[in-house]
């Protein structure tokens, strides 16, 4: 048993530099994963920060709506409903949602949707399709929420190494509710 630990010690005593292989090996694999993280991050943020501003918008959308549920509300439930002559019909404004997204966003028109550019002239992101549909309670129906359902199309380059390697697309869905304060 010494002598083959004194051989194993010998062996690996005369070969200096023997290791270099296996640590370049490990460091690259480390920056690859490293990289497969950041780019992960960079991904989530994106999406989130492009939620978190369409939440905005959508909710923008139900206040503006106020003027029309006022009527429904003093009956106790919520709905969009405005007087016209002896009965009530419905009112519901849509909004413009993309157009506060472009604010919000610093968004720019493409024939497909809307565009992020960044500064060296590349696509950021791409938002296209945007479907919102606003849930309006029958009169008489009594309770229920007042609430609009947004969602759109995100569109984001995948990029390893500088390069595009797809894109990620995902559909991210909003909703937000109006609730009378007094």
């Amino acid at each position: 048993m010494r002598k083959l630990r004194k051989k194993t010690a010998a062996l690996l005593k005369d070969r200096k530099g023997n290791m270099m292989p296996l640590v370049v090996a490990v460091t690259i694999c480390m920056l690859i994963i490293i990289l497969g993280v950041a780019e992960y991050m960079r991904l989530v943020i994106t999406a989130a920060g492009i939620k978190d501003a369409m939440e905005s918008a959508v909710i923008s959308t139900v206040n503006d709506n106020y003027n029309e549920v006022y009527h429904s509300v003093r009956e106790g439930y919520a709905a969009g409903y405005e007087p016209d002559g002896e009965s009530f019909s419905p009112s519901v404004d849509y909004g413009d949602i993309y157009s506060r997204m472009c604010f919000l966003l610093g968004l720019e028109e493409d024939g497909a949707g809307y565009v992020r550019i960044n500064n060296g002239g590349e696509m950021e992101y791409r938002l296209s399709n945007l479907s919102v549909y606003i849930h309006n309670n029958a009169l008489g129906a009594g309770g229920g929420p007042y609430y609009a359902d947004a969602s759109i199309r995100l569109e984001v380059p995948v990029r390893f190494a500088g390069k595009i390697i797809t894109n990620m697309s995902i559909n991210l869905k909003v909703r937000a509710a109006y609730t009378e304060k007094f």
